[in-house]
């Protein structure tokens, strides 16, 4: 994906940026997103994770660049396939974002600018602080749950271990190994992030 040189907008463009979105079957939700993400001027990698309906065409309409897995290998999978694209093409920011329409992104602007702040480290969007009203009261229980034990394991409270709503610095993704296929990339990254030293901010 291209250089982000002057986005519009209220993102910021200190730092080269993309967005990564890994999908599986997204393509009833993808078309509004990206198109809103490119109204931006940020340059969108879509990860195509084995879909079987129109994603990747979806995607490639709303003007995303789109790498396709000819089979289904995971969100994890998904995203370090997308992180190694970025982290060769020399991206500063690597934005992530769930295909499924849950991150609203107009908050963007606001993560970037928290991310390029001294010592930002890992910015993680925190959507269980929020109106109630944001995800099921089943999926928000689970997600406090799940982000106690690994702000147990992290030793420091991080509110929602699980969004996949983040900004991770290029140099963060350089120092770190990541090999989860799955859902727990989420907390991996996370965990990985803390054991090489970086700050992870919400």
């Amino acid at each position: 994906c291209a250089a982000v040189s002057h986005p519009m907008g209220d993102v910021p463009a200190m730092q080269r940026a993309c967005v990564i979105i890994p999908g599986y079957n997204a393509a009833a939700t993808l078309g509004p997103l990206i198109h809103r993400i490119r109204t931006m001027g940020l340059e969108v990698v879509m990860v195509n994770d084995g879909s079987t309906d129109q994603t990747a065409q979806a995607a490639m309409e709303a003007g995303a660049r789109v790498i396709s897995h000819v089979r289904n290998q995971g969100k994890g999978t998904a995203l370090r396939t997308g992180f190694a694209y970025a982290l060769q093409a020399g991206y500063d920011m690597i934005v992530t974002v769930d295909s499924d329409g849950q991150h609203d992104p107009n908050d963007i602007p606001r993560l970037l600018e928290a991310a390029q702040q001294p010592q930002a480290g890992l910015v993680i969007g925190n959507r269980l602080d929020g109106t109630p009203d944001a995800m099921p009261l089943a999926r928000r229980w689970t997600n406090r749950l799940m982000s106690l034990a690994v702000s147990a394991l992290a030793r420091r409270r991080i509110p929602d271990s699980q969004s996949g709503f983040r900004v991770i610095p290029n140099a963060l993704l350089s120092s770190v190994t990541l090999s989860a296929r799955h859902f727990e990339i989420e907390t991996e990254v996370v965990l990985e992030a803390i054991r090489a030293g970086w700050r992870v901010t919400s």
